[in-house]
């Protein structure tokens, strides 16, 4: 298959560079395609016809976001509509990525996808804005909800705390936010499953939402110092880790206290499942290790 990829030097996308062995993919970046500029969009898209797009590229900065919500809600929530519109028109089904975030934290259990949406930041409310607008765009497509991504590329959760230790012998991390931390390469792989499925049977578990993220969860704490364990089984950065609640560490956008997602369905429709997340988490500090060799 030909697939378009939104987007260069996330991490996602970096993900499926790695991780493709049997597709022709296209990766698209500013200035050649904008998600601010609708023409763009729909002369990358035209031009390149590809058989699918994988909707990955977004406004990420969670907090810039509370003071920028225009550019959020023009990049995240009316750029997946004109990419389903433009892909409708040749064809071309969407798998689009979204997040936690779509949901208000509370209780203590998985999200399900039907469960009610309500989110609390600006990222969240325009990433919501983004799912409706591709599910009415008229293309057929797949929405991936996901969390906690961290990968050996660009930046994350799991490169800053390394960074950090180098430099400091304790951190105090959050420890009532709890989710499923997830690697980006196992998001590749999961969107290469449907990919896949969708070569032979194109409208298998089509216009549907899905979450998809690493299995088990922890909490940020709990996560920086699995980090440290496996950092140091390579002779790398560590240091202690105090939890603190999310009060003693305010943010501009206010994050989800729960961000777990039950990916069950995702499973059970397209045959993959992550993970548990320690050991994705292992390969990767493995390979940053090597890295700093």
């Amino acid at each position: 298959m030909k697939i378009l990829v939104t987007g260069r030097e996330g991490q996602v996308a970096r993900s499926l560079a790695e991780r493709n062995e049997a597709h022709e993919l296209v990766f698209t970046a500013r200035p050649g395609f904008d998600l601010a500029d609708p023409d763009s969009i729909v002369r990358t898209i035209h031009g390149v016809r590809p058989d699918l797009v994988i909707s990955a590229a977004a406004y990420t900065a969670v907090d810039q976001a509370e003071d920028t919500p225009e550019l959020a809600m023009a990049l995240n929530g009316a750029a997946p509509g004109q990419i389903g519109r433009a892909a409708a028109a040749i064809g071309a089904p969407v798998l689009h990525l979204s997040t936690d975030y779509v949901f208000d934290g509370s209780g203590d259990r998985a999200w399900h996808e039907n469960d009610p949406t309500g989110p609390i930041s600006v990222y969240g409310k325009t990433k919501l804005a983004g799912e409706e607008a591709l599910a009415a765009s008229g293309a057929t497509f797949a929405i991936l909800r996901t969390a906690w991504v961290y990968s050996p590329f660009g930046s994350n959760f799991v490169k800053t705390m390394l960074r950090l230790a180098e430099a400091r012998d304790a951190l105090e991390v959050v420890n009532d936010q709890h989710g499923n931390p997830t690697s980006a390469l196992d998001i590749a792989d999961a969107l290469f499953a449907v990919a896949d499925r969708w070569k032979h049977e194109p409208r298998h578990g089509a216009n549907e939402c899905y979450h998809f993220a690493g299995t088990g969860s922890t909490s940020w704490a709990d996560f920086a110092r699995a980090i440290f364990v496996e950092s140091a089984r390579h002779g790398g950065s560590t240091c202690a880790v105090a939890g603190v609640p999310t009060c003693e560490y305010p943010t501009k956008a206010i994050r989800p206290a729960n961000s777990r997602l039950n990916s069950a369905k995702f499973g059970s429709t397209f045959g993959y499942e992550a993970p548990c997340w320690q050991i994705s988490l292992a390969n990767t500090v493995t390979r940053l290790a090597a890295k700093s060799v």
